[in-house]
C-alpha cells in the first residue's frame, strides 16, 4: 500500500494492514485516504496473529512416491514385476520333481515324528507314573490290602485308557484307508497332499526348508551405502575420519527396482561444493566403482519443472547393455503419409522410451567412423520426408555408393560421388538453393501478418504459394572438401553456411553428415552453426566433442564409450545441455528403396515431381514395373553428371557403386552393355582433350523403350 492509503471500516473500526512478513510489528493506522486492500493482502495467511500461519503455508508435498507420479512409471515396474514372477515360475516348476522327492522323504520323517510324540498319548503316559509308584509300594508292603486295592484300580485304569485310545486311532487310521481307498484318484491324490504337507512342516523342523531360496540372477545390484561409496570413490563426497564415513547423499527416491535395471534419485550433500553436473562428468568412474560398464549407467540433472534442483540427480543402471539385441525397425515403414511439421520417429532411449526429433527450423548434423550405421540413421530424417508430398529433397553423396540411389525417384536434384563433374552438380546445386531461399524471404516479406505472422514459412503457405519444405541432405561432406580447390572449398562452405544459418526461417533443413569432422574435413564454423547433432561410435572424446560441440563430453554426452557391437546407436544433441544416448530405428535399404516408389507417388498424385526426378530413366522405369538390366542402370546412376565418360573412369566409378563391378573389364562391360541393348554410335569419346574409349549417356538412354521416356 502507499503511504496515503487507509484500510477499509469494518463496523466503523478500522481493518488492521496485513503484511506478508512473519512477526513485522503492525503499522499504525492511516486514515487520510480510503482504499481497497489488495487481493494479495486480503487473503494472506502468513501473519503473526494467526495460529496456523507455519502450517498453511507449508508447500503441498507429493503423495505418492517418484515411481508412482506417471502411467509410464507404473506399467514399467508392473512388468518388471511381472517378469520376476514369472522367473520364479519358472525356477520353481523346473524344481517340481526335486521338491516331491524332498516333500516325501520329509513327510516319512514328520509321520516318525508324529508318532513319537503321540506315543505317550497312546500308552497313557500320564497314568504310569502312579502305576509304577503303587507297584513299588506293593512289593515293600506285600500286606498292605489297601495298597493293593489302590494299585489294581490304577492299573485297570490305565489299561481302560490305553484301550480306547488305541481304539480310537486304529479306528481313524482304519476310516480313512477305506475313505481313501473308495475316493477318486483325483480326490485320492488331494487327500494325500493334504496329509503330507503338514506331516512334511513337521518334517522340515527349523534347520531344513522344503523350496529352495530363488534368488533372480540380477547382474547389478544396487544399495544407498554402495551409491554412497562410488560417489567417495569418484571424489564427489568427502571422505570421513574415523568410525565416520562422512557426507552421504539424500535419497529422494529408491534404490528401486525399476524395469531392467535399478533407479534412484538423490541429493547432494550440502557444503561440498559439488554439483549435477560433476555427477555426470564422473559416469565412467561411478560405473566402474558399482561394477558396470559406463554405457549402463545413464545419469541425468533432475530439472526445477521435475521437483528438482543443481544438485538432484536421477540415475538408472541397467542390468545389462541396453543398446544390444534385435534393432528396433523404423514405425515410418507402415505409415502411408507423414508431416515433417511433427516430430519424427528416431529411436529408443536405453529404457526403451520412444525419441522423437522435431525438425522444422533446426539443421542437422551427423558424425561417427565407418559402418556404424551413420548414414542409416541419417535416412530416418528423410524417409520422413518422402512421406510427406510437400518436401522437396535435394540430396548430394560424396561417396557415390548405393546408400542414397533410390532418392533418384524423388530428389529435385541428386548429386552423387565427388568427382570434377559431380563437384560441379553440388555447387550448381547449392546456387540454385541460394536463389530459392532469397526468392523465398522476397515472396514472405510480401505477404499480410495474418498470412505470415511470424515471417516463416508455415504449412498452409507452403500449400497455398507452392512452398514446399526443402531437404538439403549431403553425405560425406569431407569427400567435397578434400576434392576442392581452396578458393572452391571456401565458398561451399559459405553457401553451406547461409543455408544452414538463414535456411530454416524459409522451410530449410540440412542434413549433413561426415566420418572425420575435424576443422579440415568440416569446418568448426560449418559445425558450430548445426542445432542438432548425432555421433554414432568414435575413437575419442575429442572426435566426439567435435561431433557433438566442445565440452559436451565433459558434461556426459560422450560418443567414445560406444563399442563395435553399438551399429545404430549414438549420442543425440538437443540443445546446450540436452542430450540422449539413443538407439535409432533400423530403415533397411529395400525398406528405403520402397519408401522412394511411394514417394515418388505421392509427389506425382500432387503434382509435387519435380526436377531430375522427372527425368530420371531408371526411376521411371522402376515404377511403372519395366526392367533395366542392371549394369544399364548402373552405367545411367554413375553418368548422371556426364554426357561422355572414357570407360576406365566409368569401371572405377561402378566399383565404387557396387563392388562386384571390381573384377571387370573393358570387354566385358561393353559386352554387358551390348547385351542389354546399347548401340554405341562411336567408340571414341573426346573428354578434356583426351580421345580414349568410352561412352555417351544418349546411347545409353537410347536402349530405354521409346515408350518409356515419353511417359516421364
Amino acid at each position: 500500500m502507499t503511504d496515503t492509503a487507509t484500510e477499509p471500516k469494518i463496523n466503523g473500526h478500522a481493518n488492521p494492514q496485513v503484511t506478508l512478513l512473519k512477526f513485522a510489528p503492525e503499522p499504525e493506522p492511516d486514515t487520510t485516504t480510503a482504499a481497497e486492500p489488495t487481493e494479495d493482502a486480503a487473503e494472506a495467511v502468513d501473519r503473526p496473529d494467526n495460529p496456523l500461519a507455519d502450517w498453511l503455508t507449508v508447500p503441498d508435498l507429493p503423495v505418492l512416491p517418484y515411481w508412482a507420479r506417471s502411467w509410464k512409471s507404473i506399467t514399467a515396474n508392473t512388468a518388471a514385476l511381472g517378469r520376476v514372477c514369472a522367473w520364479h515360475t519358472r525356477y520353481h516348476a523346473l524344481r517340481v520333481p526335486k521338491y516331491a522327492v524332498r516333500m516325501t522323504l520329509l513327510a516319512f520323517k514328520g509321520a516318525w515324528r508324529a508318532l513319537r510324540g503321540l506315543w505317550p498319548t497312546l500308552t497313557a503316559h500320564d497314568q504310569s507314573a502312579p502305576v509304577r509308584a503303587l507297584r513299588a509300594q506293593v512289593k515293600a508292603k506285600p500286606d498292605d490290602i489297601e495298597l493293593a486295592a489302590q494299585y489294581a484300580l490304577a492299573h485297570r485304569q490305565r489299561t481302560l485308557t490305553r484301550r480306547w485310545r488305541w481304539s480310537a486311532a486304529a479306528t481313524a487310521v482304519a476310516a480313512t484307508t477305506v475313505g481313501w481307498y473308495l475316493a477318486p484318484p483325483l480326490l485320492q491324490a488331494g487327500m494325500t497332499l493334504a496329509a503330507a504337507i503338514p506331516l512334511a512342516h513337521l518334517g522340515r523342523g527349523d534347520d531344513v526348508q522344503l523350496l529352495d531360496t530363488a534368488t533372480p540372477p540380477l547382474r547389478v545390484d544396487m544399495t544407498a551405502q554402495q551409491l554412497n561409496e562410488a560417489l567417495r570413490a569418484s571424489g564427489l563426497l568427502k571422505a570421513g575420519k574415523g568410525d565416520d564415513d562422512g557426507p552421504r547423499v539424500t535419497c529422494v527416491m529408491g534404490p528401486v527396482r525399476d524395469g531392467r535395471g535399478w533407479s534412484v534419485i538423490f541429493d547432494l550433500p550440502k557444503g561440498g561444493g559439488k554439483t549435477a553436473a560433476d555427477v555426470l562428468a564422473k559416469r565412467t568412474t561411478i560405473a566402474a566403482e558399482l561394477g558396470v560398464d559406463e554405457i549402463q549407467v545413464i545419469a541425468a540433472r533432475v530439472r526445477a519443472a521435475g521437483g528438482g534442483h543443481a544438485g538432484r540427480v536421477s540415475m538408472w543402471v541397467a542390468d545389462d547393455d541396453p543398446y544390444l539385441g534385435e534393432p528396433n525397425p523404423s514405425p515410418l515403414v507402415k505409415l502411408d503419409k507423414f508431416s515433417v511439421w511433427e516430430p519424427i520417429p528416431f529411436g529408443q532411449d536405453a529404457r526403451g522410451t520412444r525419441i522423437t526429433v522435431p525438425i522444422m527450423w533446426q539443421s542437422l548434423f551427423f558424425g561417427g567412423l565407418p559402418r556404424r550405421g551413420k548414414t542409416f540413421t541419417q535416412r530416418l530424417m528423410t524417409a520422413a520426408g518422402l512421406l510427406d508430398p510437400y518436401v522437396r529433397h535435394y540430396v548430394a553423396d560424396g561417396k557415390g555408393g548405393a546408400d542414397w540411389m533410390p532418392m533418384k525417384a524423388v530428389a529435385h536434384r541428386l548429386v552423387m560421388g565427388a568427382e570434377d563433374d559431380a563437384v560441379e552438380a553440388l555447387k550448381a546445386m547449392l546456387k540454385e538453393l541460394l536463389t530459392e531461399m532469397e526468392r523465398r524471404f522476397v515472396l514472405l516479406r510480401g505477404l499480410p501478418v495474418s498470412v505470415c505472422p511470424e515471417g516463416k514459412l508455415t504449412p498452409a503457405i507452403v500449400e497455398k504459394y507452392n512452398l514446399p519444405v526443402i531437404f538439403v541432405t549431403i553425405d560425406e561432406l569431407q569427400e567435397y572438401f578434400t576434392a576442392m580447390e581452396k578458393d572452391d572449398r571456401d565458398q561451399v562452405i559459405n553457401d553451406l553456411c547461409r543455408i544452414a544459418r538463414r535456411g530454416p526461417a524459409a522451410g530449410f533443413v540440412s542434413n549433413f553428415a561426415s566420418q572425420r569432422p575435424d576443422a579440415e574435413s568440416v569446418p568448426t564454423k560449418l559445425r558450430e552453426i548445426i542445432t542438432l547433432r548425432y555421433c554414432t561410435q568414435v575413437v575419442d572424446q575429442t572426435s566426439s566433442d567435435m561431433v557433438l560441440g566442445k565440452g559436451k563430453a565433459a558434461q556426459g554426452a560422450d560418443a567414445s564409450v560406444l563399442s563395435e557391437e553399438h551399429k545404430g546407436t549414438g549420442v543425440l544433441v538437443t540443445g546446450p545441455a540436452s542430450f540422449v544416448t539413443v538407439r535409432a530405428d533400423f530403415l533397411a535399404g529395400p525398406a528405403f528403396a520402397e519408401l522412394c516408389q511411394r514417394g515418388r507417388v505421392l509427389r506425382q498424385k500432387h503434382g509435387q515431381l519435380t526436377g531430375d526426378a522427372i527425368a530420371d530413366v531408371t526411376a521411371a522405369a522402376e515404377q511403372v514395373g519395366f526392367t533395366i538390366a542392371p549394369v544399364l542402370s548402373d552405367c545411367l546412376t554413375v553418368m548422371r553428371h556426364t554426357a561422355r565418360l572414357h570407360t576406365v573412369d566409368l569401371l572405377q566409378r561402378l566399383e565404387n557403386l557396387d563392388e562386384d563391378y571390381g573384377d571387370w573389364d573393358a570387354e566385358r562391360l561393353a559386352r554387358e552393355l551390348e547385351t542389354a541393348g546399347v548401340k554405341r554410335t562411336t567408340k571414341q569419346v573426346n573428354i578434356g582433350g583426351k580421345n580414349l574409349a568410352g561412352y555417351r549417356r544418349e546411347d545409353l538412354e537410347a536402349a530405354v523403350p521409346p515408350e518409356l521416356l515419353d511417359a516421364r
